[in-house]
């Protein structure tokens, strides 16, 4: 029996599928291979014995260098993500105004902000905000960097929301409008929440790559989990262990957030589907109705004309 034939291409032969397998089985040899290299070299070198891993079993090492670097990454990036939410959603509004001068105003600081590298934007609040001494000096650097990632990521989420609304269907402005709704009122009651739903996955991904670059600000000196490993790395002289508990750290983390995305777009979803369902009762009053002898106003078999009867 022949395979069927997908919709993209053409399901693979006997002899096509024999040859993926050698090829993913070669691949899979080369790399392992390359692991038990990497391995061996390491472990020639001293990066893999118990003495570069034992900092971090000790209680000093996460209570000096780790977990000070661990509240300073969350602090900028939570800080940071609420007010981008806030700004892109200004912004994101504002880009689908009716006014044509604040619709290009909005598209202008959004494309401007979007096309600036994150450390160009720390530098430049750092240096500003020093000069003008708008911050005390032992927030500069958390504000700077708080700075950067605002502007860069409520820019890139003004244009997720701005394409969220507008891939919604025509439809449901024009049923808001039906109705009454104001153009603010159809925004933020019918536009928004299910933009919202479908971009979620794209906001969630905005937050990872904030988490990541707030480690940009170890170029204005801020204390975070990045600097903080290295710092400890330089006191114990274990480099490629620090980094790979760092990038552990990164990597829970990221997956939480992915994690409670997942969950949030689940409920939202879900909520949704229920508020979309049919009334049970109406359902099979419609039901019933197509029935034969079944009267809609009444539970009672109709009335046989005489003519009809046998």
């Amino acid at each position: 029996m022949s395979s069927p034939a997908t919709v993209l291409y053409d399901a693979p032969g006997p002899r096509a599928r024999l040859r993926n397998r050698l090829i993913a089985l070669v691949f899979g040899a080369l790399v392992v291979a390359l692991v038990v290299w990497i391995v061996l070299v390491l472990q020639s070198n001293d990066q893999l014995t118990a003495e570069k891993w034992k900092p971090f079993i000790e209680g000093s090492t996460w209570t000096t260098w780790l977990l000070p670097g661990l509240w300073g990454t969350i602090k900028a990036a939570a800080v940071s993500i609420v007010l981008a939410i806030i700004m892109g959603t200004l912004l994101g509004i504002g880009r689908l105004s009716e006014h044509a001068w604040l619709r290009y105003t909005c598209t202008v600081i959004v494309e401007v902000f979007r096309a600036v590298p994150v450390l160009i934007l720390i530098f430049f609040a750092y240096f500003l905000f020093a000069a003008y001494s708008v911050f005390p000096s032992s927030q500069l650097a958390f504000a700077a960097v708080v700075f950067g990632l605002t502007i860069y990521n409520g820019s890139v989420l003004a244009e997720i929301l701005r394409a969220g609304v507008q891939s919604l269907p025509r439809g449901q402005t024009e049923a808001a409008q039906s109705v009454g709704l104001r153009k603010s009122q159809t925004m933020m009651l019918v536009l928004l929440p299910q933009a919202v739903t479908a971009m979620l996955p794209a906001l969630v991904a905005q937050m990872v790559i904030a988490l990541k670059d707030s480690a940009l600000g170890y170029a204005i000196g801020y204390i975070e989990v990045v600097r903080s490993g290295i710092k400890s790395a330089s006191f114990y002289g274990n480099y490629l262990p620090a980094l790979l508990v760092v990038a552990a750290i990164m990597i829970i983390i990221n997956f939480g957030l992915t994690g409670l995305a997942n969950y949030l777009e689940h409920r939202l979803r879900a909520g949704r589907r229920k508020t979309d369902a049919p009334d049970p009762d109406v359902a099979e009053l419609k039901a019933m109705e197509n029935v034969p002898g079944f009267s809609g106003t009444a539970h009672t078999p109709r009335a046989t004309h005489p003519d009809r009867r046998l």
